[in-house]
């Protein structure tokens, strides 16, 4: 039995380009699977002030599920192994903030 997953849509659009020029526009839409409701761990992110800003809170959690993700779908692939080992504790230390 194939476990069930949130379905996602993400867009990121590039707002402005460094030098403050705004064309050509960018964007992309990715569809994604994510075992975690992100939108929770994205609130208790938030909840737990360890970032200056809301914003960098939601940059955080929304990085950590996208990467944490494939990390774990692709748990074999020799270039995760050095966190296979590290990677647990680092959430360990972060649920229990």
């Amino acid at each position: 039995m194939e476990k069930r997953s949130n379905k996602y849509y993400l867009t990121l659009s590039l707002k402005e380009y460094s030098n403050g020029e705004t064309e050509p526009a960018k964007e992309l839409g990715i569809e994604f699977d994510n075992h975690d409701e992100i939108f929770g761990i994205i609130e208790r992110i938030k909840s737990k002030n360890i970032f200056a800003n809301e914003s960098e809170a939601v940059q955080f959690a929304l990085g950590l599920k996208l990467f944490s993700e494939i990390k774990l779908k692709n748990r074999k692939n020799p270039l995760f192994e050095e966190l296979n080992e590290v990677f647990p504790v680092f959430m360990k230390k972060l649920k229990s903030l």
